[in-house]
């Protein structure tokens, strides 16, 4: 199975509150190492030194400080597209965490907006 697939299973298998996801991937060919980190930037995967895995990827499914789960598949579509097979492994999946943003200040406009967007 293509490594986006892989991805978009993991996702279409969380709960819908899911907050977070941290994804551990390999390649099966090492010497296309430098290749595949060339792509992998774009989502700001972590490498492992001295490891089995080669990155640490982290998703965030609607806020947070990690990449968005679209960008994810899609950057995992290329590394399909240029043929680097790997696996994937889930290392964490958190959910049920809420945003909490400070509204003190706002326009009542930005905080409909903000309810109406939270409440889909």
């Amino acid at each position: 199975m293509a490594l986006a697939d892989d991805f978009q299973a993991v996702v279409d298998s969380l709960p819908p509150d899911w907050t977070h996801l941290e994804l551990d991937l390999r390649i099966f060919d090492e010497d296309r190492y430098v290749e595949a980190a060339t792509l992998l930037v774009q989502i700001n995967a972590m490498p492992y030194s001295q490891h089995d895995w080669h990155w640490r990827l982290r998703v965030a499914h609607e806020f947070g400080h990690a990449a968005a789960p679209e960008t994810v598949r899609g950057t995992l579509a290329l590394l399909d597209a240029q043929r680097i097979e790997g696996e994937l492994a889930v290392r964490e999946a958190r959910s049920g965490r809420v945003e909490v943003t400070q509204m003190w200040g706002r326009p009542e406009s930005v905080r409909q907006e903000f309810r109406k967007r939270r409440a889909q």
